[in-house]
């Protein structure tokens, strides 16, 4: 299995999403989205690329971190890595960039966790 994300101010939806993802198959691969990629897309981390892989490393469920680097790079990891099914936040669903990988791969929608998210976490340290 496939997931991408940039897993910002790792919280306990982070790990179900994961947790959920890896009872799908037998090895786990998150592609975490880079500094520089984020920048491009107008975000910004709290936690740089290197603690936020760090973090993903640890958690049991998942076996491999790699870079997600460019939009466009989904199809190349689908091949390179042998994936059967990318797994995504439900909020993704009919997202032309996973969509396309059906001619690929399985792809699987799982609903978030309600009531949390990095953007309620990052509003309520406003406070």
């Amino acid at each position: 299995m496939l997931t991408y994300g940039t897993y910002d101010l790792l919280h306990y939806g982070h790990i179900r999403l994961l947790r959920r993802a890896s009872k799908l198959g037998d090895y786990l691969v998150v592609a975490l989205s880079t500094d520089e990629f984020n920048a491009g897309k107008g975000k910004a981390s709290f936690y740089s690329y290197g603690v936020r892989k760090e973090m993903l490393e640890s958690i049991r469920y998942v076996d491999l971190v790699i870079p997600e680097e460019r939009w466009d790079q989904k199809i190349d990891d689908v091949k390179k890595y042998d994936i059967d099914i990318v797994v995504m936040g439900g909020d993704w669903r009919g997202d032309p960039r996973f969509e396309v990988l059906k001619d690929y791969c399985e792809v699987v929608y799982l609903d978030r966790t309600d009531g949390i998210s990095s953007t309620d976490v990052k509003n309520e340290l406003k406070h």
